[in-house]
């Protein structure tokens, strides 16, 4: 598997699994609209296939948030390349930690964000109740039929 920034050919089908993800380019965290077309974004290829994306940016405090992470077929490593990759990219611009935030209902990434060592920082109660305000897309139910209603903060502290 070959980690690398999005290639202009594939923008276009980066911006469609988004969509397809998130029910659209736009995703919000912690009170925040990100433009999903604007971000810097990693690439997974497998035989020259995408197969998985990561969009970030660079917070005001000078850390990594992941934005977006996709795996077109998860069990197959392309979550983990992508954020050991951003981690090494993260690393050497200096930042201190790389951070993210997923839903109460996705139990799925909770255990995979904490097998690859990362940590749970802080739940945000009702935050995504407020997010839809924001974008009204963002449907009420989630995995397993659970509201979607609390934001969770996970981090990656970054040794150097």
């Amino acid at each position: 598997m070959e980690v690398r920034s999005l290639d202009r050919a594939d923008q276009a089908s980066a911006e469609a699994l988004v969509a397809d993800h998130f029910g659209s380019v736009r995703v919000v965290s912690r009170g925040r609209v990100h433009e999903t077309v604007g971000l810097p974004c990693l690439t997974a290829y497998d035989s020259g296939v995408p197969v998985g994306l990561l969009h970030y940016r660079l917070d005001d405090a000078g850390d990594i948030e992941v934005v977006t992470l996709i795996a077109v077929q998860s069990r197959r490593g392309v979550g983990t390349a992508l954020l050991g990759a951003l981690a090494e990219q993260a690393k050497a611009a200096g930042c201190r930690r790389v951070w993210l935030v997923t839903t109460n209902d996705n139990t799925n990434a909770q255990h995979f964000y904490r097998a690859c060592g990362w940590s749970l920082v802080a739940v945000h109660l009702g935050a995504v109740t407020s997010a839809r305000a924001l974008k009204p897309e963002i449907p009420l139910l989630g995995e397993g039929c659970v509201a979607i209603e609390d934001e969770l903060e996970y981090e990656l502290v970054l040794r150097t």
